[in-house]
């Protein structure tokens, strides 16, 4: 018995990633698949890396080369009413090297992010981020890399 528990214990040891749960995107649904491409690549440099198109709806997962977790844009076909976001829905977050300097390329690019803060405890800088409101009014932080946000 105690020998099939470590041969198993081992089998998980080399084998973990076939078996725990790996996220690999989020989805979002949008009116205008192109301008919400432009927003994504414009803000976050994030770009199609696959796209599927069926007669009713279409899907655009965006990625960047810094990660392998996407963005998945779905458009239903025909829509015209805005999407509610309810009461459960709150942000995505994204880092940035300089959120101060990114900042100030998004107002200079005609976007509207919220002013950068600071979140502290005592003197100690925990977070610096803004927010910015895709082309649908998804909530995006981009926070500074720094700390836990690394």
């Amino acid at each position: 018995m105690l020998a099939a528990a470590v041969q198993y214990l081992r089998f998980l040891q080399t084998n973990h990633r076939h078996i725990m749960a790996k996220m690999i995107h989020s989805m979002i649904r949008v009116l205008d698949l192109e301008r919400s491409k432009k927003f994504y690549a414009e803000v976050l440099d994030l770009h199609p890396a696959h796209e599927l198109d069926f007669p009713d709806f279409a899907l655009v997962y965006l990625k960047n080369p810094e990660n392998d977790f996407e963005l998945e844009l779905t458009l239903n076909k025909g829509r015209t009413e805005a999407y509610t976001h309810g009461t459960g829905y709150g942000h995505v977050a994204a880092i940035v090297a300089d959120v101060t300097a990114k900042h100030a390329a998004l107002v200079a690019a005609g976007h509207e992010p919220t002013p950068v803060k600071e979140f502290k405890r005592g003197d100690e800088l925990l977070a610096r981020f803004c927010f910015i409101q895709d082309p649908d009014g998804y909530k995006i932080e981009l926070l500074e890399r720094l700390g836990h946000y690394l």
